[in-house]
C-alpha cells in the first residue's frame, strides 16, 4: 500500500507494543492487555473502541491480519500474488478481492504464519508449507524465488463437515451418483478421487469416508493435515519436513509403511504425488480392502498416465505399475468445475488393456444433470452388487442411472 493513513501508522505502533508485551508476559490478546499497551503509549480509548481494536489486533497477531476480513462462509482459498494483489476462490470461482498488500505486509504475514505453523521462512529457506493451528493450509514463497513480493496461498478449512447428502444439495452430485458412491464405500472397493486443483477432491473423499461402517478403523496419511473425516474411528499421520540442518525429515513413504502396523481397516493417502504410490499399492495388495486417496488429473482418462509417472518415481516401470494397480485400485471418481461449481463428472474403472498397460474405462458420466452409462457400467454394477447389502445400494449396484 502507498500513502499509509495515520490510523494505519497508529495500528502498527500498537502492534509493535503488543508484541513486546507478549514477550514480557505471554498469554491471550485480550482487552486488559490492549488497554495496558495503549496507556503505556499515552492513548486512552472508550470501552467500545478498545473492544473493536482488540479484535483488530488479535487478527494481526493470531489471525490472518489484513486478510482476516475475507474469511467468510463459502471462501475456500485466499491468494496473495507477488504484486500484492489478493484473490479469493468461492462458489463463483476465482476473483480479485479488491485488496492489495505492500511488499512488507505480505512478507511479515508470510513469516508470522509460517512460524505459527512450526515452519522456518526466511532468506535461507524461502518457501514453507504448513498447517496452521486454525486448520488453514498455508504455503508461501519469498523473493528472490518470486520476482516481486511474497506469494501466499491459503486453503481454508470447510466450516461444516459435508456428507454426500450435503454435496447433492449443493449440486455436486445427482441422487443416483450419491447412491453409487455409498455403494462404492460399503462394498470396500479401492478407489481414487481425481481432479484438478480446487475441484473439491478432499471434500468429496471425506464425505465418502463418512459412509464407512463405524467399527472400521481409518488411518489417514497426509503431507499436510487436510482431510476432516466425520467418523468415530479415524487416526491421522502427518509427514515432517527436515529441520534447519536438513535432518529429521519423515516422508509419506515411511508413514504408509507405519500405517500397516496400526491395524487399519482402511488406509487413506490424502494425496498421491510421489514415490509413496508404490507403498500404497503394496499395502492395498496385502489384504487392505477399501483403501483410497486423491490424485491430481485433468480427466479420468489421464489417470493411468499420471499413475505411471508417479510409479516411475518409485522405481516401477509401466508394466509393473499396471500389474500393481490392476489388483490394488479399481475405480476413479473424477471431479471438475463448471461455471465455478464443483461437480462429479465421471466414474471410471481401472483395468489392463490388451497390451497389458493400464486404462481407464468410463462407467458413468454426468452431463448437464443427465447420467449416462459407459462401456464399464456393467462391470462397476456387478462389483458393487457383490458388496452391497442394502436395498438402495443394491439398486445402485444393479443400475446406477
Amino acid at each position: 500500500m502507498s500513502g499509509r493513513s495515520t490510523d494505519e501508522g497508529a495500528l502498527d505502533t500498537l502492534l509493535a507494543g503488543v508484541r513486546e508485551d507478549l514477550v514480557r508476559s505471554p498469554g491471550a490478546v485480550d482487552v486488559p492487555r490492549i488497554a495496558r499497551v495503549l496507556r503505556a503509549q499515552g492513548r486512552v480509548l472508550g470501552a467500545a473502541a478498545t473492544l473493536e481494536l482488540t479484535a483488530q489486533v488479535r487478527d494481526h497477531v493470531d489471525g490472518l491480519g489484513p486478510l482476516q476480513g475475507l474469511v467468510v462462509p463459502g471462501v475456500t482459498d485466499l491468494l496473495v500474488n507477488d504484486d500484492g494483489t489478493v484473490w479469493v476462490d468461492d462458489s463463483g470461482g476465482l476473483r480479485p478481492a479488491g485488496l492489495r498488500l505492500s511488499a512488507g505486509e505480505a512478507r511479515d504475514l508470510a513469516v508470522r504464519l509460517a512460524t505459527s505453523g512450526g515452519r522456518r521462512l526466511d532468506d535461507a529457506v524461502p518457501w514453507a508449507d504448513a498447517h496452521l493451528p486454525s486448520g488453514i493450509r498455508f504455503h508461501a514463497v519469498l523473493p528472490p524465488l518470486s520476482p516481486g513480493g511474497a506469494i501466499l496461498s491459503l486453503r481454508l478449512p470447510s466450516q461444516d463437515r459435508l456428507d454426500l447428502d450435503d454435496l447433492e444439495r449443493l449440486g455436486a452430485l445427482t441422487p443416483a451418483l450419491r447412491e453409487v458412491l455409498r455403494a462404492l464405500v460399503r462394498s470396500r472397493v479401492p478407489f481414487l478421487v481425481t481432479g484438478g486443483t480446487g475441484t473439491g477432491k478432499s471434500t468429496l473423499l471425506a464425505a465418502m469416508l463418512h459412509e464407512a461402517l463405524p467399527q472400521e478403523r481409518i488411518v489417514v496419511v497426509e503431507d499436510v493435515l487436510e482431510l476432516a473425516v466425520d467418523h468415530p474411528h479415524v487416526v491421522h499421520l502427518q509427514s515432517r519436513h527436515a529441520n534447519s540442518e536438513g535432518a529429521g525429515a519423515i516422508d509419506l513413504t515411511a508413514l504408509v509403511r507405519q500405517s500397516l502396523r496400526m491395524r487399519p481397516d482402511r488406509i487413506v493417502l490424502g494425496e498421491c504425488r510421489g514415490e509413496e504410490i508404490r507403498e500404497l499399492l503394496q499395502a492395498l495388495n496385502t489384504g487392505h480392502d477399501g483403501g483410497c486417496g486423491t490424485v491430481h488429473a485433468n480427466t479420468a482418462a489421464d489417470v493411468p498416465a499420471r499413475l505411471e509417472a508417479l510409479g516411475a518415481l518409485g522405481g516401477l516401470d509401466r508394466g509393473a505399475l499396471a500389474a500393481q494397480v490392476a489388483s490394488a485400485l479399481e475405480v476413479v471418481v473424477h471431479l471438475g468445475r463448471r461455471d465455478g461449481l464443483r461437480v462429479l463428472e465421471e466414474i471410471a474403472v481401472l483395468s489392463r488393456g490388451a497390451d497389458g498397460m493400464l486404462t481407464a474405462r468410463t462407467a458413468l458420466r454426468s452431463q448437464g444433470g443427465t447420467l449416462r452409462e459407459g462401456p464399464a457400467a456393467e462391470h462397476l454394477a456387478s462389483r458393487l452388487h457383490r458388496g452391497a447389502d442394502e436395498g438402495p445400494v443394491r439398486a445402485a449396484g444393479q443400475r446406477a442411472a
